[in-house]
């Protein structure tokens, strides 16, 4: 009996693998970008279950019984003020989170049509944000959110002011970062014939080179996050934050100046140091996975 032959579509089609096998392949080949997704997943799910389950105005003073030790009661214990911390670390992740996406995807968005628009258009638009990217990037970015944030009255300072001072100047990364794929990009043969063909600015832009640069979008949106989530702890802890909210730096910063350590309070600082330490170390993994996966020069072969 004759073999039946396949067409040769047919056959390809049975021989690609799919999309969620190759994902799996890229990640047990990359690890690290594996590790911070399996953190970040866990870490999302902390919070959204315990958004569902646990009683949130317990985040806040007086609430609960003070400086309780972590118990069956109470998980991470309970603080100075009267707060228990599982409900603050709940509500303080989706705070920062909050933060994080806000201001990183501002930033990010900022930055990718500035960065296209500096590099398709050129000519003075090109020069004029280079120039003021050239003239703002050497200058301390901790010391002018430092400088804002002081300025404020504490009363004004909300989660959504936090961001905002964040924002500020998070775009001129993915500005120049976008800039240079851009230039690239725009003089590949591709580019050019579309041009031939009277495809517009804007078709060029959106059609032929944004797709391409998606992962390089997606690299900076996460770094940008890393950026904002590190820039809010650092401000909180310095109690330049909105200080009745439990953000995780809050929790730190109120456990300093009550002496917690001292006083045997280790519970206190501890979980949120270690909460940040895990979101920071998540997002720093996936960062680098992503910038493995947008720059073929570092990309591990199988």
């Amino acid at each position: 009996m004759s073999a039946i032959a396949l067409p040769p579509s047919t056959q390809a089609s049975i021989e690609r693998p799919g999309s969620l096998v190759l994902l799996l392949r890229y990640l047990r080949r990359n690890k690290g970008l594996a590790i911070g997704l399996l953190i970040l997943l866990a870490l999302v799910a902390f919070t959204v279950i315990g958004l569902l389950t646990v009683n949130t105005k317990n985040a806040y003073p007086l609430s609960v019984a003070l400086k309780k030790p972590p118990s069956w009661k109470y998980p991470f214990g309970t603080d100075f003020f009267g707060r228990d911390l599982l409900a603050a670390m709940v509500v303080g992740m989706w705070q920062t989170a909050f933060i994080g996406v806000l201001a990183g995807g501002l930033g990010t968005f900022i930055g990718v049509v500035l960065g296209f628009i500096s590099a398709y258009f050129g000519g003075w638009i090109d020069g004029t944000i280079r120039t003021i990217c050239q003239v703002l990037a050497p200058i301390p970015v901790l010391l002018i959110q430092v400088v804002i944030a002081g300025s404020l009255d504490k009363r004004d300072v909300t989660i959504v002011t936090m961001a905002m001072i964040v924002v500020l100047l998070a775009w001129m990364g993915p500005t120049l970062v976008i800039r240079a794929q851009v230039l690239t990009m725009k003089e590949r043969q591709f580019v050019s014939v579309a041009k031939l063909s009277g495809v517009s600015d804007l078709g060029i832009i959106f059609k032929e080179i944004l797709p391409c640069l998606l992962p390089f979008i997606a690299a900076a949106f996460v770094a940008q996050v890393f950026v904002a989530v590190f820039a809010a702890f650092y401000l909180a802890v310095l109690g330049l934050g909105p200080l009745r909210e439990p953000l995780l730096g809050n929790i730190i910063w109120a456990a300093q100046s009550q002496g917690a350590i001292f006083n045997g309070w280790w519970w206190w600082p501890i979980i949120p140091s270690v909460g940040m330490i895990l979101i920071l170390g998540s997002l720093a993994l996936i960062n680098m996975g992503l910038d493995e996966l947008a720059n073929p020069r570092v990309r591990r072969t199988e």
